[in-house]
């Protein structure tokens, strides 16, 4: 048997690999396996209400990813950008939730993160979704109305605008 590579267990994660209705526990497991399998750059999209589970899942694609001190991540809601530290460069994670014009996101240096960082986590990416590159992986979270412990994800990658 050949041992699968980074790139098919990337995608095996993001087609038949992601849970339909997670709850806490899977949905971390999950994100942190998808944060292991990630390459360089990337952009993740975390689009979802108010405490559907972005942040969570933010913690665990860190956890993944190296970053020694997952306590460390937070929702940057009031601070819109936060970088953690991992093995292979920082974690860029931004919270758009706050901002309301272009001309909040360009002073943010929205460009440049995009350009620079070697991952990069969006909070409410639809406040920039026409600036994000096309290979953007969109992860969508929501409550789900059957069971409050669960929610329902969805991922589309690329991303769509």
């Amino acid at each position: 048997m050949v041992a699968e590579t980074s790139s098919e267990a990337l995608a095996h994660l993001l087609a038949r690999g992601a849970p339909r209705a997670p709850d806490r526990d899977s949905l971390e497991a999950w994100g942190r396996a998808v944060g292991a399998a990630l390459p360089r750059p990337a952009v993740i999209a975390l689009a979802g209400d108010l405490g559907a589970g972005k942040t969570t899942l933010a913690r665990a694609l860190c956890a993944g990813m190296g970053v020694p001190d997952v306590d460390a991540v937070t929702s940057p809601t009031f601070s819109l950008v936060q970088q953690y530290e991992a093995p292979f460069g920082p974690v860029i994670h931004v919270d758009l939730y706050r901002l309301r014009s272009e001309a909040e996101l360009d002073a943010l240096g929205w460009d440049e993160l995009v350009a620079t960082a070697p991952v990069l986590l969006v909070e409410w990416p639809e406040r920039a979704a026409h600036t994000l590159p096309p290979s953007t992986i969109g992860i969508t979270l929501s409550h789900d109305p059957d069971e409050p412990s669960r929610r329902v994800l969805r991922v589309v990658s690329p991303f769509r605008r």
